[in-house]
């Protein structure tokens, strides 16, 4: 199967936004201040490899389906997820600062070395289940017909934001909006959802 650099770079860009104002995102940096934070990155980085590879899969199983009811399916998804994003604007500082306390209970624990990649990866495995990444990731998938490019593309962008709540994610909380954030990844996806509901229709 072929590898398509604009699709892997177009995935890499929407979910690296949904991503940044995401709980994963402050789970990582609220690790990154209590554990040595290249193998926080490192555990976070494994978990994200395999949650990436189990959206693309399911992606890829529900691709398998007939063309139109499996466009249908992910535009209704992006629609949701835009929908999600959009509403959710508002309070988005408010569920970052619910995230740092959870999080923090979480790694209160007294480990060192590989210990600290095993909690890292325990943590951010068990936060991405069903997480809006994932399941954007999964309709990707749907809609290019490409799961190697969106693997890529997906999974470069998760390791990429991590590593930025790694090194610098307190810096980039107090200058970023994460309600911005949010409103332009939520336009995003429902321009695909229009995008897809056009193609569905037969007008282009």
């Amino acid at each position: 199967m072929g590898f398509s650099i604009v699709t892997a770079a177009v995935v890499f860009g929407l979910i690296a936004v949904v991503e940044l104002p995401d709980k994963t995102f402050v789970a990582t940096l609220v690790l990154s201040t209590r554990f040595r934070p290249l193998l926080v990155w490192l555990g976070v980085s494994l978990a994200f490899a395999v949650q990436t590879v189990v959206a693309v899969t399911l992606g890829g199983l529900l691709g398998r389906l007939p063309s139109t009811p499996v466009k249908i399916f992910a535009g209704v998804m992006f629609l949701i997820g835009g929908i999600v994003l959009l509403r959710g604007a508002s309070r988005a500082r408010a569920e970052e600062e619910e995230a740092e306390e959870e999080f923090a209970a979480k790694g209160s624990s007294d480990v060192r070395g590989w210990h600290v990649v095993a909690l890292s990866f325990s943590i951010l495995f068990l936060a991405e289940w069903g997480d809006l990444s994932q399941i954007l990731t999964a309709s990707l998938v749907l809609r290019y017909q490409d799961p190697v490019s969106v693997f890529v593309g997906a999974f470069l962008a998760l390791v990429a934001v991590s590593g930025l709540g790694a090194l610098a994610g307190r810096w980039l909380l107090t200058r970023m909006q994460p309600a911005t954030i949010r409103r332009v990844a939520g336009i995003v996806c429902l321009l695909l959802a229009l995008l897809t509901a056009v193609e569905v229709s037969g007008i282009l």
